[in-house]
């Protein structure tokens, strides 16, 4: 006998966008898919956490289609080896100055500014966050970022912000949990 998994997916969202234009996704790294507080290990090199949930939903997403890219100021090669399990090929680090290298991305994966969300957490974060239709913050983001925030995450960062808004994304796009292959990684 065969048993049939059967999933109600309600479509509602708590964000207030078209969630159906949105076919690229930019997140920054400390702060949004890792805690703002980094351990440190006795050399200097710091010790990044990662959100099993955030990789799931990340996974998916790039499996779907979605564009993801990983825009952040740090330079570290556990960044890379984190994302590329994930599907993600994206990554853009050591990125000072974060406008020209999201407009680079939109430009190569053919992208308008209202089909992109950005999810920052501090001030170097804010100019890509004005670019695109749909600007991202963690619950523990700065002041300033939650200010220009479209939709601010009930999570804090690190803490599965990414899951948050992928999730909602993907069930608007009825891409969540609507094949086979989504129960595996």
């Amino acid at each position: 006998m065969q048993r049939r998994l059967t999933f109600f997916i309600f479509t509602m969202s708590s964000i207030n966008y078209n969630l159906s234009l949105i076919k690229g996704i930019a997140f920054d790294i400390d702060g949004v898919l890792s805690p703002s507080t980094i351990p440190m290990a006795p050399d200097g090199s710091l010790l990044r956490m990662a959100n099993v949930k955030d990789g799931f939903a990340m996974r998916l997403a790039a499996k779907r289609g979605l564009k993801i890219a990983i825009i952040s100021g740090a330079d570290c090669y556990t960044i890379r080896q984190r994302m590329a399990p994930l599907g993600i090929t994206d990554i853009y680090l050591n990125a000072s100055d974060k406008l020209p290298v999201l407009k680079e991305w939109m430009t190569v994966n053919g992208l308008a500014p209202e089909e992109i969300a950005f999810v920052g957490d501090d001030i170097p974060d804010i100019p890509p966050m004005r670019a695109i239709g749909l600007p991202v913050a963690p619950a523990d983001a700065a002041t300033e970022v939650k200010c220009i925030a479209r939709y601010i995450s009930p999570f804090a960062g690190g803490q599965g912000v990414a899951r948050d808004l992928l999730e909602q994304i993907l069930k608007m796009q009825n891409l969540w949990l609507e094949h086979e292959d989504a129960f595996h990684w």
